[in-house]
C-alpha cells in the first residue's frame, strides 16, 4: 500500500449513544438482517426452480438478490455485534476488508441495476431482437463485466483509502468503515486521495445512473409511440420494480456521497442504514409484489408444497388403513 500508517485499530462509535437503545436496535437489525436473508435466498430459489423464471430477466435479478446478501452481511454481522459489545474496536485490516467488500458490492449493484435498465431497454423497444441482443451468453458477460468493473473500483478505492497516513484519532464515527468517515481520520494532506476516489464514486454512481436515464428516456419514447393503453400499461408494469429498486438505491446514494465532506452530518447515519440494511431487505418485496410472473411462480410453488403434503398425508393414512385392516 501507498503511503504509511501509524494506527492498528479503529474504534467504531456505533448508531446510537444510549445504552438503553442497544438492545432494541439490536433486535430491529437483527429480524431485518434475517427478512433480508430469507427474502433474497427465496427469490433465488424461487426463480432456479421455476422453468417460466429462466430468462435474462430473472436471472439478473438472482445476481441482484445474491448482491443484496452479500452487501448487507458486510455490515450487519459486525453492527450487531457491536450493539451487545462494549468492545467495538475493529483492526486496520479488518476495517479495509470491511470497506473493500462494502465498495465491491455497493458498485456491484449500481452496474448490475444499470444492466437491468439496458435489459428492459432492449425488450421494450427492441422486442424482436430481443432473444438475439440478450443471448444467453451476452447475459454472463454483462455480468460478469459488473463485478470486474466494481471489483477494480473497490480495490482502487481501498488503495487510496488505507494508503494514506492516519496519524489523527482512531474513533471513527459511523458503524461501519465508510469512506467518509475513514477519509476524516487521515493527515491533513489528502486531497489528492480525496479527488480520485471522488472520481471513482463518481463513475460508479452518475456513470451508471445516465446509463439507466438514458434507457428509460427511450423506454419512455416508444412507450408514448404506443396505440394501446393496454400494451403502454403492461410496459410501465414492467419496469416499475425496477424504477423502485433505483430511486431508493441511488437516492440515498447520491445524498451520502455526492456532497461536500463537509455537510455531512449525523443523519448521515440514518441514509447509511437505509442503504446498506433496509434496502437489501425491501428488494425482495419491491420484486415479488410488484411483479405478476413472480407472484404467479410463488403460487404455483405453494400449489406445489400443498399437494406434496395431500400426497404424503394420504399415503399415510392408507397405511395405517392397511395396518389395521390387517
Amino acid at each position: 500500500m501507498a503511503g504509511n500508517h501509524t494506527q492498528t485499530k479503529f474504534v467504531l462509535l456505533g448508531i446510537a449513544d444510549s445504552p438503553f437503545a442497544q438492545t432494541p436496535l439490536f433486535v430491529l437489525f437483527l429480524l431485518i438482517y434475517i427478512v433480508t436473508l430469507v427474502g433474497n435466498v427465496g427469490i433465488i430459489s424461487l426463480v432456479r426452480m421455476s422453468p417460466s423464471l429462466h430468462t435474462p430477466m430473472y436471472f439478473f435479478l438472482t445476481h441482484f438478490a445474491l448482491i443484496d446478501i452479500c452487501y448487507s452481511t458486510a455490515i450487519s454481522p459486525r453492527m450487531l455485534a457491536d450493539l451487545l459489545s462494549e468492545d467495538k474496536t475493529i483492526s486496520f485490516t479488518g476495517c479495509m476488508m470491511q470497506f473493500l467488500t462494502f465498495v465491491f458490492f455497493g458498485s456491484a449493484e449500481c452496474y448490475l441495476l444499470a444492466v437491468m435498465a439496458y435489459d428492459r431497454h432492449i425488450a421494450i423497444c427492441h422486442p424482436m431482437l430481443y432473444v438475439t441482443i440478450i443471448s444467453n451468453h451476452v447475459c454472463w458477460q454483462l455480468v460478469a463485466s459488473s463485478y470486474l468493473f466494481a471489483f477494480l473500483s473497490a480495490i482502487l478505492c481501498t488503495w487510496y483509502t488505507f494508503g494514506c497516513s492516519f496519524c489523527g484519532p482512531s474513533h471513527i464515527n459511523h458503524f461501519f468503515c465508510d469512506v467518509v468517515p475513514v477519509l476524516n481520520l487521515v493527515c491533513p494532506d489528502n486531497h489528492s486521495s480525496e479527488m480520485v476516489i471522488f472520481a471513482f464514486l463518481t463513475i460508479n454512481v452518475v456513470g451508471t445512473s445516465v446509463v439507466i436515464l438514458l434507457s428509460y428516456i427511450s423506454i419512455l419514447c416508444t412507450v408514448l409511440r404506443m396505440c394501446s393503453a393496454q400494451s403502454r400499461a403492461r410496459a410501465f408494469h414492467t419496469c416499475a420494480s425496477h424504477l423502485m429498486a433505483i430511486i431508493i438505491f441511488f437516492g440515498t446514494g447520491f445524498f451520502m456521497y455526492l456532497q461536500p465532506p463537509s455537510s455531512h452530518k449525523s443523519l448521515d447515519k440514518v441514509a447509511s442504514l437505509f442503504y446498506t440494511v433496509v434496502t437489501p431487505m425491501l428488494n425482495p418485496f419491491i420484486y415479488s409484489l410488484r411483479n405478476k410472473e413472480v407472484k404467479g411462480a410463488l403460487l404455483k410453488f405453494e400449489e406445489s408444497i400443498r399437494s406434496l403434503f395431500t400426497f404424503s398425508l394420504e399415503a399415510m393414512c392408507a397405511r395405517r388403513h392397511l395396518r389395521g385392516t390387517s
